[in-house]
């Protein structure tokens, strides 16, 4: 219970042996640099796999919809717009970038792109859910890994650690509460809720702390 409890409150994300000193440097550490690319793949592969599922799309595509439906614009500028919007949110919350902020939204692209193209599109519910589910998983430890590599987040992350920094509250608590605001505002402005949709909102927070939680065991110095 005692494990477990911890597990709920985790506040950081952890510093282990791939942590880069800073996180705005021209030259990072290779080790870092491994693991940042490495995390940003499997957070890839987790986004397709939740796309391949077909039970719903992430809160932020939801936000995105919404606002392309009420500004006569298309997703994709939607999803630019909101990029943009929260590392503006940045400034205030004194949120560093780094390469991970550019490589970010590159290696995602590029690997959701590649996982699509083989994915399976089940048609039964229940491997759907596992899909999904899987997904949602993958997010949360790509999450963790390339974070913990301290490269700089997307912009997106950046906002949760920013807010965790500023609020001390724990890392699910506060992804958990952006992701339900943000799937609200999606819905209210015309966005598609699906039951992925729903099961992201309130899953991803707990995998990101889970799996922040478990590397921090895992690989904490003196171990």
């Amino acid at each position: 219970m005692d494990i477990f409890l911890r597990f709920l409150t985790v506040r950081n994300i952890p510093q282990l042996f791939w942590s880069s000193p800073e996180s705005l440097t021209l030259r990072p550490p290779f080790v870092s640099c491994i693991f940042l690319i490495v995390g940003l793949m499997i957070f890839g592969f987790g986004e397709a796999l939740i796309i391949a599922a077909g039970l719903g799309v992430t809160p932020w595509t939801v936000l995105a919809q919404g606002i392309a439906e009420k500004a006569g614009i298309t997703v994709g500028a939607a999803t630019f717009a909101i990029s943009f919007a929260v590392l503006i949110l940045w400034i205030p919350l004194r949120q560093k970038p780094g390469i991970g902020t550019i490589l970010n939204a590159v290696i995602i692209a590029l690997m959701m792109d590649l996982a699509l193209a083989i994915s399976p599109r089940p048609e039964q519910f229940l491997i759907q859910l596992i899909m999904m589910l899987g997904g949602i998983c993958a997010v949360g430890f790509g999450s963790a890994v390339y974070l913990i590599a301290n490269l700089g987040p997307g912009a997106r992350d950046g906002l949760m650690t920013a807010m965790q920094r500023m609020t001390g509250y724990p890392i699910l608590t506060v992804r958990g509460f952006l992701e339900v605001i943000v799937v609200a505002a999606g819905f209210m402005l015309g966005g598609i809720v699906g039951l992925g949709t729903v099961c992201f909102a309130f899953g991803i927070g707990i995998a990101v702390s889970a799996s922040a939680y478990s590397l921090h065991n895992w690989f904490r110095p003196g171990r």
